[in-house]
């Protein structure tokens, strides 16, 4: 018997699982700035500031300041700034509006992404199957409503339900959101739902912490892969891989 004869759902992670970014950051942060007549900064020095700064935002104000009741566009502009001030540029007020402006409305739109090829075909196939599919992602409000429709991964052609953290206010690692997830699908049993993701902390061992199953993958062979399954976890290379090892009669957890 394979391993999808004994589920009811399946749950995906977004970024690293079915979509990806397109070039590095940084790159986006000096078009933004070249854009308003700017030198454009130092790339290195961006892309640290900007992992610096998010970082400490989400400590202090998680899921893009949900509990603060913080608005979303306010998280980010905070965020950007002190990207830019931790990379050593510190416009004027009128300066970084503009700048602002263009990485807020680049971020919100499908420009920065891409779609992995086997994403589409392998939700679609998971709904002929009968099964029900989630999303389970750390990201904000724009990725339900707009990034991902742009990318063809529509709310009822592919996903039928999502537990977004900065909507919810509850993040990946917190097992609750992968409860949250098991609630929305119907309250299906955590031993008949599997989760695919890309990272052992906030995705597979959550979601095994709650009864799921999960297994991992490795689109971009990360040295961390082979610590992964030397633990027991099962790790793919792509979702049609997944698909071949959900049918096939010796697949098991």
């Amino acid at each position: 018997m394979s391993m999808l004869s004994k589920l009811r759902c399946i749950t995906v992670d977004v970024t690293g699982t079915l979509i990806a970014y397109k070039g590095q950051l940084g790159d986006y942060y000096c078009m933004a700035a070249k854009s308003v007549g700017l030198p454009c900064p130092d790339y290195k020095r961006m892309h640290e500031g900007f992992k610096l700064a998010y970082k400490d935002m989400a400590r202090t104000y998680p899921c893009f300041g949900h509990a603060a009741k913080m608005p979303n566009i306010v998280w980010w502009k905070t965020c950007v700034r002190d990207s830019f001030v931790r990379a050593g540029y510190d416009y004027d007020e009128e300066t970084f509006e503009k700048i602002f402006r263009r990485i807020y409305a680049s971020f919100g739109s499908s420009a920065p992404y891409s779609i992995f090829p086997d994403s589409q075909p392998f939700l679609r196939w998971v709904h002929e199957q009968g099964l029900k599919v989630g999303i389970v992602s750390n990201a904000e409000y724009r990725y339900q409503d707009v990034i991902l429709p742009a990318l063809s991964l529509n709310k009822g052609s592919e996903w039928d339900f999502g537990v977004f953290s900065g909507i919810e206010g509850i993040e990946k690692p917190d097992p609750r959101i992968y409860e949250l997830a098991l609630e929305r699908a119907g309250n299906i049993a955590p031993e008949e739902t599997l989760h695919i993701g890309d990272s052992m902390r906030k995705d597979y061992l959550p979601a095994k912490s709650v009864g799921m199953h999960a297994l991992l993958l490795d689109r971009f062979k990360t040295p961390d892969a082979k610590e992964w399954s030397q633990s027991g976890a099962i790790v793919l290379p792509d979702l049609m891989a997944v698909k071949d090892w959900l049918t096939s009669e010796n697949s098991t957890f």
